[in-house]
C-alpha cells in the first residue's frame, strides 16, 4: 500500500502522460517551452484569477510573492504555528519576522480570533509593522477567508494564500487559489495535483504583481533575459512538469469528486470507533484532501502508528513539532502567545493513505485502526 497511489495514477494516465513527455523530448524544448505559457492560461482560468506565474517550488512561490510586495526588515508576517517548515522559512528569508498563530482544533487552520488577538499585540509592542496574513489551506481545505478578510481589511494587511495543500479545494463556487491578494501552490508530487519533481505557481489579479513575479523568477529580468533590472531568482517551472500538468490538470476535477469519495467513507467507517476524532470540513467548504489527518489520544498515537505500519499501513505524522519549536527560529525574538491547540495536535494527529485512486487502501485501513482502536 502506498499513501498517495502515484503509481495507479500513472497507470490510469500513461498513454496521455508518455505522449505530453514525447513531444518535449521530440522538440528538445526543455525551458520556457510553449507548454508552461499553456499550463498558466489553463491554471489562472481554473481558479479564477487573471494571472498565473509558474516557478521552481512551492516555496520560491512564496517567497517571490513577498518580493513582489517588497517584504523586509521591521515587517511583521503572521504565520499559522501547524504547518510545513516553509510557510514560514521564507519569511525570515526576506529579512521580516514570523508571527506564528494558533490553529482552529478542528480544521487545523489559522484561527482567526487569536489572529486578530497577534495583530493588536504586535501594535502594542511597537517593534514591527503588521504586513501580511499568510493563510494556509492546510490538508486541502480552504483557511477561514471571510473572517480572515475581514481581520486584513481592518488592519490593511495582505493576504497570502499558501494553498500548497489546497489546490482544488473550495468556498462555495469559489476555488482555492482565489482568496489571497497573492496566492500560491505547490505542485510537489503528492499534492492534490503533482506533477513528476518540484513545482509551483503564483496567482494574482494585479497586474503590477504579476509584472514584478515574472521578473523575479528569472534573475530580475526587464526587456528580455539579458536585461536585468532587479535582483531576483532562478525559478522556472521546467516543460516537462508543464507537459505533465496539463494532462492532470484535465483530470483534475474527477479526482477531486474521487478523493472526496474515499474521505466520506472514512467519515462514515470511523465515526463510532472509540477513540478517533475524524477531521471537521466546514459547512459549504469543499476540501482537496492532500492529507486525511485524524486525532487520537497523544500518549496511544505512536503505538497505533507503529501496529498499523506493521499490518503494511503507511500512516504518517504531520506535523510533529509546531513551528515556534523549530530550531531554526529559536534565535528570533518572539511575542508570548498561545499556542495550546498547536500543541496538542501536533502529539495527537495522524495522516492515513489518501488519494483519488485510494479508496481500497482507505476500506483495509479504517478496518484495521477501527479494530486496533477498539481493542
Amino acid at each position: 500500500m502506498e499513501f498517495r497511489n502515484l503509481k495507479k495514477q500513472y497507470e490510469v494516465y500513461k498513454r496521455e502522460i508518455d505522449a505530453a513527455v514525447g513531444k518535449v523530448l521530440q522538440d528538445a524544448n526543455f525551458i520556457s517551452g510553449s507548454q508552461v505559457s499553456e499550463l498558466e492560461a489553463e491554471l489562472a482560468e481554473y481558479a479564477g484569477v487573471k494571472h498565473c506565474i509558474t516557478c521552481a517550488n512551492g516555496t520560491d512561490a512564496l517567497q517571490l510573492a513577498l518580493m513582489a510586495w517588497e517584504i523586509g526588515p521591521g515587517d511583521a508576517v503572521f504565520v499559522p504555528d501547524f504547518t510545513f517548515f516553509s510557510s514560514g522559512e521564507v519569511v525570515p528569508a526576506v529579512g521580516a519576522v514570523p508571527v506564528f498563530v494558533d490553529v482552529e482544533k478542528d480544521t487545523y487552520n489559522i484561527d482567526p480570533l487569536k489572529l486578530e488577538e497577534a495583530i493588536r499585540k504586535v501594535l502594542e509592542e511597537g517593534k514591527w509593522t503588521p504586513k501580511v496574513i499568510v493563510a494556509v489551506d492546510l490538508f486541502g481545505q480552504p483557511a477561514d477567508y471571510p473572517a480572515i478578510r475581514e481581520i486584513a481589511d481592518r488592519y490593511q494587511l495582505f493576504i497570502l494564500e499558501d494553498a500548497a495543500q489546497g489546490f482544488g479545494g473550495r468556498i462555495g463556487n469559489k476555488r482555492a487559489c482565489s482568496f489571497g491578494d497573492i496566492a500560491t501552490t505547490s505542485f510537489f508530487p503528492a499534492k492534490p495535483l503533482g506533477c513528476y519533481g518540484d513545482g509551483g505557481a503564483v496567482f494574482t489579479d494585479d497586474d503590477q504583481w504579476a509584472e514584478l513575479l515574472r521578473s523575479y523568477r528569472i534573475h530580475g529580468k526587464g526587456r528580455d533575459k539579458y536585461d536585468n533590472v532587479r535582483i531576483g531568482m532562478n525559478s522556472r517551472l521546467d516543460t516537462l512538469q508543464a507537459a505533465i500538468l496539463q494532462v492532470k490538470l484535465k483530470h483534475f476535477e474527477d479526482e477531486i469528486g474521487a478523493a472526496n469519495q474515499v474521505a466520506a467513507y472514512y467519515q462514515k467507517a470511523l465515526a463510532e470507533a472509540e477513540q478517533i476524532e475524524v477531521p471537521v470540513v466546514k459547512e459549504g467548504y469543499t476540501s482537496s484532501w492532500a492529507q486525511y489527518t485524524i486525532k487520537l489520544p497523544a500518549q496511544k498515537r505512536d503505538m497505533i502508528c507503529s501496529l498499523l505500519k506493521e499490518k503494511g499501513i503507511p500512516a504518517m505524522i504531520y506535523y510533529l513539532k509546531p513551528m515556534h519549536c523549530q530550531k531554526a527560529f529559536g534565535d528570533m525574538e518572539r511575542l508570548a502567545l498561545d499556542y495550546s491547540v498547536t500543541d496538542d495536535i501536533c502529539n495527537r494527529v495522524l495522516s492515513l493513505p489518501m488519494g483519488p485512486f485510494g479508496m481500497e487502501d482507505a476500506k483495509q485501513t479504517a478496518g484495521i485502526l477501527a479494530d486496533i482502536c477498539n481493542c
